[in-house]
Order: structure tokens, then C-alpha cells, then sequence
């Protein structure tokens, strides 16, 4: 889609103050549109700083600049465009009730007074030695940011060097892995671990090409996939912190995209019974489920094939 003046022109801004890449597009820029309250012909002299929720910050694309976001892309913005922004210093989460619960429907987000202050020079003489010195300062936010995000990061002991990103998502991979494996299949081997900010956090490319297995990179892979070589197993695992456990048309997803000799085993883990009993009603026959904080029993939903 081409770009429209103003929306070149937040682009170059995010970009300037050294946004990552992941961030740098039209939907960030239109972010900063709406941070800012910038119209199409309003010079960047008149940004503002409004308190915006996202639902406001879309309906903004959508008046103004006949930009159109799906409803359901509203997390893409939460978590993609503006986490970062505010992990980065640009803007502010509820500067209004710093103590508002996460997650709140109230939520509002507004533009950090010093990324204002280099957004009205935007276009001025100013603006160059504005943003130098606003590097000099505080140093580039894409490497403040991905500093912050590493310090952030969730080690896992059982495999050299990997690390995941911060959240329950992610925590409970690291507990899959440190915890399910060690008891259920021991000997197993970590193929691959998916992770909230990088789909292929931890991927043996090597062993499925060994195995013959063909990785569609568009197919939704599990979130931990473990060989146990003593039997031949592939197991494959499913973080469920909110949604997404291996119900019927999941596992036929995953039958489809590994098809191999090797026997494969289902399982679906939780944090917590609490949120198995929310999913109970969908877990596909002849699967597992392990809960973390049960680490020491499995679940089997009937079936002959039983782990350990």
C-alpha cells in the first residue's frame, strides 16, 4: 500500500529516533499520527500530546487517514506497535493511573514529553541537532530497548544458550522444558522451542533434516518439540496460557505438517489446573496433558499409548 505524505514523514521519525525494524511501518507510524494528533495537513509544529486508547488510535487511522484495521488486529497494535514505543521512551502508558490494572479497557497511552519535543521540529533546521542530541543523551532507543528486552529475557538451564522472552507464555516453555522433560521423556533431545518474540527461538534444522521432515515455515508449529531417541518418539508440546490447546483440529494440523515413522505423542501444558479446567471440554483423545504446577503427574485423555 503507498504511503501517504504524513505517514513517510512519522516513518522517518520512528526511524531517526532509532526504533527497532520490527517497528518500523505504517502501523507504528500511524501510532505516532494519532499520539500526536497530526492530520494529513497539520504541520508537526501543532503535535499534541492527547491521552489515546488503542481502539481510538485505529479509529483514527481509519477517519483520518482511510487506513482500516480488522478489530482483532488491536492486539497487533497493543503488543507490536506500542509496547515497543513505550518500551522505548517514546510514549507513556497511563500516565493518567500509573496504578490502572494491565489489560484494563481504560488503558491509554500518551507521547513522552522529549519525543514531542523532537517531533514539532520535525522539518526544521532544528531538527538534525535536536535528534543528535537526543542520541547523545539517551542513546539510540532500538539499542536501549533491545538492552532492556535481553536483561528481560528468561534463561533455560537444560539448553546452552537459549533464552525466551519475558512473560507466562514463554515461562511456561521454560518449564516444559526444564520440568516435563526431565521427568516424562528423559534422554529426549530439544528440537525445537517456539517464543513470543521470535517464532524460531531455538530450531535443529539439521535433525529434521536428518529425520526426512519437511517444516512448512507457515505452518503453526508447537511450542516445544522434544525427540526421544530410546523410542522413537516426537514430542510435541502446547503452552497454553490463554488459548490454544490440542483439540481435534489441532492435532490434525500437527498430523499434517509432521509426517513421519516416528511415533508421536500429543501433550498440552498448563500453568495451572485452573486454567486445564477452562479447556477440558476441547482436549483432543489419545493426548496428554502435563500442569506445571503438578509437575510430577500427567493427564491421559484414554488411549494405549501412555508416557511413562
Amino acid at each position: 500500500m503507498q504511503l501517504s505524505d504524513k505517514i513517510k514523514e512519522a516513518l522517518q521519525i520512528l526511524i531517526d529516533l532509532g526504533v527497532p525494524k520490527g517497528q518500523q511501518n505504517e502501523r507504528t507510524a500511524l501510532c505516532l499520527l494519532a499520539l500526536t494528533d497530526i492530520k494529513k495537513n497539520s504541520p508537526w509544529i501543532e503535535a499534541q500530546d492527547p491521552l489515546i486508547g488503542i481502539t481510538p488510535m485505529m479509529e483514527f487511522a481509519k477517519t483520518v487517514y482511510k487506513r482500516e484495521y480488522a478489530p482483532n488486529t488491536r492486539e497487533t497494535f497493543r503488543r507490536q506497535s506500542m509496547h515497543q514505543l513505550v518500551d522505548a521512551g517514546i510514549a507513556l502508558y497511563n500516565p493518567d493511573r500509573l496504578d490502572r490494572p494491565v489489560n484494563s479497557p481504560k488503558a491509554v497511552y500518551q507521547i513522552a514529553p522529549l519525543a514531542l519535543h523532537i517531533v514539532k521540529l520535525y522539518g526544521t533546521d532544528e531538527y538534525p541537532k535536536a535528534v543528535k542530541l537526543y542520541h547523545k543523551k539517551i542513546g539510540a532507543l532500538a539499542e536501549r530497548y533491545q538492552a532492556t528486552r535481553n536483561m528481560e529475557m528468561i534463561p533455560v538451564e537444560n539448553v546452552d544458550g537459549l533464552k525466551l522472552s519475558p512473560g507466562k507464555h514463554s515461562q511456561l516453555i521454560k518449564e516444559i522444558i526444564e520440568n516435563f522433560a526431565p521427568r516424562f521423556i528423559p534422554g529426549s533431545r530439544l528440537l525445537y522451542a517456539g517464543d513470543t518474540g521470535n517464532k524460531w527461538g531455538y530450531f535443529d534444522k539439521e535433525t529434521f533434516v536428518k529425520f526426512g521432515i519437511s517444516i512448512d515455515e507457515h505452518g503453526k508449529m508447537p511450542d516445544c518439540i522434544f525427540y526421544l531417541e530410546s523410542k522413537g518418539w516426537l514430542v510435541l508440546v502446547e503452552s497454553v496460557t490463554s488459548h490454544g490447546p490440542i483439540d481435534s483440529k489441532r492435532r490434525i494440523e500437527l498430523e499434517k505438517l509432521f509426517i513421519t515413522d516416528m511415533t508421536v505423542i500429543y501433550v498440552t501444558a498448563f500453568p495451572d489446573k485452573q486454567t486445564f479446567t477452562r479447556f477440558t471440554a476441547e482436549i483432543a483423545w489419545e493426548t496428554e496433558v502435563w500442569l506445571s504446577d503438578n509437575p510430577t503427574h500427567l493427564i491421559h485423555f484414554n488411549g494405549d499409548k501412555f508416557l511413562g
